[in-house]
């Protein structure tokens, strides 16, 4: 990241670690020498249903943490190499999360918004399929599922 002062690397944190409305905070007052033009930034927010349309009460995120954060500094390299990023982040939450906590931050930062776009999605798709995450939604009734992605 050359001379920004983003406290936290890209990686796997326990929810109680680390903030991720003040990181994207510092992140936003990061000057990267001005060479960043745009910021594309996705927030994954824990929500009250499932894709069956089941009542969820909680999520729980486990983590192999080594691997998972070592993946997710590999896809923000490649990502950030592919597309002529600045910088791209992904900062992934775990522990037990209420309705509405945030619990993962991806941040794509480059020089204009056709290599920001381009990159943000794929960044979001890659850390949903490729670290050791494991997600478990927990119903209003007490049954659970682990989740696929």
């Amino acid at each position: 990241m050359g001379s920004s002062r983003i406290k936290y690397r890209v990686g796997v944190y326990d929810k109680e670690d680390i903030n991720l409305t003040s990181l994207l905070q510092q992140f936003l007052e990061e000057e990267f020498n001005g060479e960043v033009g745009a910021l594309a930034i996705f927030i994954g927010k824990v929500k009250s249903f499932s894709r069956e349309g089941a009542e969820v009460t909680h999520l729980e995120i486990e983590a192999y943490r080594e691997h998972a954060s070592k993946t997710l500094e590999k896809i923000c390299s490649e990502v950030r190499e592919k597309h002529g990023l600045i910088f791209a982040g992904i900062w992934h939450l775990i522990g037990r999360f209420k309705i509405g906590e945030p619990l993962v931050l991806v941040i794509a930062a480059g020089r204009s918004r056709e290599e920001v776009f381009k990159a943000l999605p794929e960044l979001v798709e890659r850390y949903k399929k490729e670290p050791a995450l494991f997600k478990k939604e927990v119903y209003i009734d007490g049954s659970y599922r682990w989740l696929e992605e």
